[in-house]
């Protein structure tokens, strides 16, 4: 990539656009784990990672991987990356930009005499649409996807070892997929996804942290019958004992300071304006950055999910679909990274994401750190998700520090 940064900032936008274009709905951007669209995305991440001088391949989970080698000899091995699904109905930025942006940092470097190799790393999923399980490739990245995970399907009765099958690749070559022993750290662009950096008019946030998440499902179940025929005081309605627990969820988040709780997903059974809901399967998202809070919190919500379904004679099943403790970046690389963005010329805040990312699954396996770029509106998830041109500017001005800064610690080690 030539030009000034200004210019590789719109080329990265315009790469974002395009990688958009391919997606599994006509009119939006959706795009799952190992759908068809993945095969476009792959032949055009991988025809820009090679003319960057990268050696590409796609491991057996999916994620493709571009590897710039060090021309010093036993090089270790900086690894970059993010996501390329997404959720459905999505921007063109979550994920995406972060894999573009380090291929970006690839194409600014390679004519510099690195002290490490770059790879970047597009996982082939993180949002857990397609399967109900997120982080599949990263979980693959660090040895942690089981056997039994590849069993699950999704609503076609498709399993994932029958879904990577399908996208052309072998379930049992996984154990490849795992990190080279010579990776030492992880880096991790990412849009805010929120409004924090926009409110305090800042391009640039480094995260510390990462909240630790719950997700249940809920299963209210009740007696469907006759809305017409049916006397109040008889009924056994799953719809109203849900819909009492979900204002509980709102009002007990609301009082909790740093807690949030979302209801996301709500299906009735039979789903007739004129039948008693016999059956509500529901979910809920919370998170918060202390786990001790964040399990008080599931406790009490399912209590008051149980008693809304006990005075309606209703019954409560619960499964609890991920259970992810908060997880901590590491603080030299991460003291790292803000230094870098004071010498790019962008101090920045340290600040936790609410949000889960990749970086949450590498970081107990490898020093980790993560950049945050703003997001206009505070939107993510969301067709009119964006991305300013100056913040992408200021993220690749950082990187580049990062690196320089990186190449003087591995210097110093190397003559210790």
């Amino acid at each position: 990539m030539t030009g000034t940064k200004r210019d590789c900032a719109t080329h990265i936008i315009t790469r974002c656009r395009e990688i958009a274009t391919h997606t599994e709905v006509p009119g939006e951007i959706t795009r799952r784990f190992l759908t068809p669209p993945m095969h476009a995305v792959h032949a055009l991440l991988r025809q820009w990672m090679e003319a960057a001088g990268m050696t590409v391949h796609i491991d057996a989970i999916g994620n493709l991987r571009g590897l710039l080698q060090s021309p010093v000899p036993n090089a270790p091995r900086l690894i970059i990356g993010s996501h390329l699904d997404t959720v459905p109905n999505a921007g063109a930025f979550d994920g995406i930009l972060g894999v573009i942006l380090g291929i970006a940092v690839v194409e600014e470097s390679r004519e510099h005499r690195l002290p490490f190799s770059l790879e970047v790393i597009g996982f082939s999923e993180e949002e857990g649409v397609r399967f109900s399980k997120a982080f599949l490739g990263s979980l693959a990245v660090v040895g942690k996807l089981d056997p039994e995970t590849l069993q699950r399907t999704d609503p076609d009765g498709v399993s994932i070892a029958e879904a990577i099958r399908h996208y052309g690749l072998d379930p049992a070559n996984l154990p490849a997929a795992v990190l080279s022993r010579d990776a030492f750290a992880y880096l991790e662009f990412h849009i805010e996804q929120g409004p924090i950096l926009e409110s305090v008019g800042a391009s640039l946030g480094v995260v510390e942290a990462l909240v630790g998440q719950t997700r249940l499902q809920l299963l209210f179940e009740g007696q469907a019958n006759h809305a017409g025929t049916t006397p109040m005081h008889l009924r056994h309605d799953a719809m109203a004992a849900a819909a009492e627990w979900i204002v509980s969820v709102e009002a007990y988040a609301t009082a909790h300071e740093g807690l949030v709780a979302t209801v996301g997903k709500l299906d009735a059974f039979p789903g007739a304006g004129n039948v008693i809901a016999g059956r509500v399967k529901t979910s809920l998202d919370i998170r918060h950055a202390d786990d001790n809070t964040r399990h008080a919190a599931v406790d009490a919500l399912t209590q008051i999910a149980k008693k809304a379904a006990a005075k309606r004679g209703v019954t409560l099943t619960l499964i609890t679909e991920m259970e992810q403790s908060a997880v901590p970046l590491d603080p030299r690389v991460t003291a790292l990274l803000q230094s870098a963005a004071a010498n790019a010329g962008f101090p920045s805040n340290r600040m936790t994401s609410g949000a889960g990312h990749d970086a949450m699954i590498l970081a107990p396996t490898i020093p980790s750190a993560m950049l945050f770029l703003r997001s206009p509106g505070g939107l993510s998830h969301h067709p009119d998700e964006a991305v300013l041109p100056q913040d992408v500017e200021a993220a690749l001005s950082t990187a580049m520090e990062f690196l320089a800064l990186l190449s003087d610690d591995k210097t110093k080690d190397s003559h210790a």
